[in-house]
């Protein structure tokens, strides 16, 4: 495994990580969630993704559950928390936001679900609009001064909303944001190449990317049909299969169609090869991988040892390849 700084933090993070998104508490249960996290453990892998919206706090539960089953050291590994959405179907204004009050909730209830004193990262998942940003700095560095929160950050944040962050906590010596989660791949890459470019130094930000494969859109398994057991193939992931297949009038599905060929030509699988393109980017501190099964993790994991033996000459060979489909 390789591990990479939390932008100019001391923290370092296994290169590849692992999220419970759309799949702890759904598709996985607490004995998949066991041996998964256990697997992925042995390989190396340091930093375990979560967030209150997840399942509607499920995933948080099994993923907690099965950490204290497998009584994996606390300090051999990381364990995020998001909190915007809130953790019921209909939350009530209280329960949702970037509020002083919903931010404090959600962290004392993901602590509970996860079955731990501290988090190492904690994110506000989203903008929001009716908190001010001085709010959210006072709220975070305080949760960080408690012990409760080691690092804090944003997810799917615009760039002038995070260096705002940055200088109110800068002006009043509060603990600003260390690190950013934002959707990266073959597909969704303008954001974390373009408009954060000027503050990965500048705030010595850290990204920690989801979606590497596009819901799976990267791997292949959508070119003819979407099968059953799939993550887009679930009842309840309709919308997510609309984001998906239907993003850009199909544009997205047409391009990520031309992947298994190329990834044939460096002798690995369409996901080993898409993972191992959001690993070539120095500002990416970790890439979060979801699974199901073992086996997925097993071979996405292994995008590591693609990623390090291709070239600079196949790289632009690549990236050729996707300027042109």
């Amino acid at each position: 495994m390789e591990y990479r700084r939390l932008g100019s933090s001391g923290l370092k993070l296994s290169a590849l990580s692992f999220g419970a998104w759309v799949t702890f508490g759904r598709q996985v249960d607490q004995r998949a969630a066991r041996d998964m996290l256990a697997y992925a453990h042995a390989q190396g892998v340091n930093f375990f993704d979560n967030a209150e919206v997840y399942a509607h706090g499920a995933a948080e539960e099994v993923m907690g559950a099965a950490l204290h089953e497998l009584a994996l050291p606390r300090d051999s590994y990381c364990l995020s928390s998001k909190a915007y959405f809130g953790r019921l179907p209909d939350p009530a204004p209280t329960q949702r936001g970037l509020s002083r009050k919903h931010l404090t909730d959600a962290c004392h209830q993901a602590l509970r679900r996860l079955r731990v004193d501290y988090l190492d990262l904690y994110f506000c998942h989203r903008p929001d609009e009716d908190t001010p940003v001085a709010e959210i700095v006072l709220t975070m560095d305080t949760l960080v001064r408690q012990g409760k929160v080691l690092y804090w950050g944003t997810s799917e944040w615009p760039a002038v909303l995070i260096s705002a962050a940055a200088e109110f906590a800068h002006a009043h010596h509060l603990i600003g944001p260390q690190m950013e989660q934002p959707q990266y791949n073959m597909l969704h890459r303008e954001r974390v190449e373009q408009e954060y470019a000027p503050i990965y130094n500048s705030l010595g930000l850290g990204i920690t990317t989801w979606s590497p494969l596009a819901s799976g859109l990267l791997t292949g398994k959508y070119v003819a049909k979407v099968p059953a057991d799939s993550r887009l193939g679930q009842s309840d992931n309709a919308w997510l299969r609309e984001a998906v297949l239907d993003a850009e009038g199909g544009a997205h599905a047409r391009r990520a169609a031309a992947l298994p060929a190329l990834a044939m030509e460096f002798e690995c699988s369409p996901a080993q090869l898409a993972i191992a393109w959001c690993l070539k980017n120095p500002h990416v501190s970790t890439v979060i991988l979801g699974a199901s099964r073992i086996s997925q993790l097993e071979e996405n994991l292994a995008a590591l040892a693609v990623a390090q033996r291709l070239d600079a000459a196949a790289w632009q060979h690549i990236e050729n390849n996707l300027a042109a489909s």
